[in-house]
């Protein structure tokens, strides 16, 4: 809704949103993969992870934390709806690019809706990131007190499913392709990936 009511533009007005959130959601799977490799006692490959998450979180909660409580119109979501609210409330039938009294209401109600979407995503995201902090921190300080570490990851299993390496199967692939289709149900996946 937000995409064709704007008089704006549909790209000028998610984009700006779907931009923050792709780069919250980076910034949520790298303090996953930080707490569970914490967690396994990487703790010299740690760096790794936290670099990036470091450079994603600040970038993109800066740039949401302007977005959001920028008092410059163009800039943030809460300044330019006030903007376009008060024209409303003087009676204003055209502003900006608004060129009907539609479309200014429309440019409030997509300004609000972004910036609530926009402070959602943050504090879901801070809320995730800071768990993983503690976490990571609990396990570092359990790693230097002999604390033994508890895996909660599911122990590896081979793969019982057959693929060729590439497009074209080899002909020793051919040879375990048709093995592979001889063997008794029970004994490999199938198409329903069940046993």
């Amino acid at each position: 809704m937000m995409g064709v009511t704007d008089p704006l533009g549909g790209i000028n007005t998610l984009l700006p949103l779907f931009g923050i959130s792709n780069q919250l959601l980076a910034a949520i799977a790298l303090s996953v993969c930080m707490a569970i490799a914490a967690k396994r006692g990487s703790f010299k490959y740690l760096w790794i992870i936290v670099v990036p998450l470091s450079f994603a979180a600040v970038v993109t909660i800066t740039a949401s934390f302007q977005k959001i409580f920028s008092t410059t119109p163009a800039v943030g979501y809460f300044a330019n709806n006030a903007a376009f609210s008060k024209a409303l409330a003087d009676g204003k039938t055209s502003f900006g690019s608004a060129k009907t009294q539609a479309a200014m209401e429309a440019v409030v109600r997509n300004t609000m809706i972004q910036g609530i979407l926009s402070i959602l995503f943050v504090v879901l995201s801070l809320i995730v990131i800071v768990a993983a902090i503690l976490a990571t921190i609990k396990a570092f300080r359990d790693h230097t007190a002999g604390v033994p570490m508890v895996d909660n990851e599911d122990r590896p299993r081979a793969s019982r499913v057959f693929a060729p390496a590439g497009l074209i199967p080899t002909s020793s692939e051919r040879e375990l392709m048709a093995k592979w289709d001889e063997l008794p149900a029970d004994q490999r996946l199938d198409k329903a990936g069940h046993h």
